[in-house]
């Protein structure tokens, strides 16, 4: 089983989506939320280089963000690394 993580916002519409398809999919994902947390959401940026949510990383590799998410699944590159 892949190790998901996700940087989220409460309030963001995206975030909400991403994880709507991984649940969709049956995934397990950990939810990393960088509200009001300013280590994370540097962390976040760390690691991704980018400063908006949400950022998905799929067994440690940067996935991009909600679009991306949906871009390769339509692609058919997302069940692979999901299994």
């Amino acid at each position: 089983m892949a190790n998901i993580e996700i940087y989220t916002k409460q309030t963001c519409p995206y975030c909400h989506r991403a994880k709507a398809l991984f649940t969709r999919k049956k995934a397990v994902f950990q939810e990393i939320s960088i509200d009001g947390d300013t280590d994370k959401r540097e962390e976040m940026i760390k690691r991704s280089g980018r400063t908006t949510v949400p950022q998905i990383f799929i067994d440690g590799q940067h996935v991009g963000g909600c679009d991306d998410l949906h871009a390769l699944d339509a692609r058919g590159g997302l069940d692979p690394l999901l299994k």
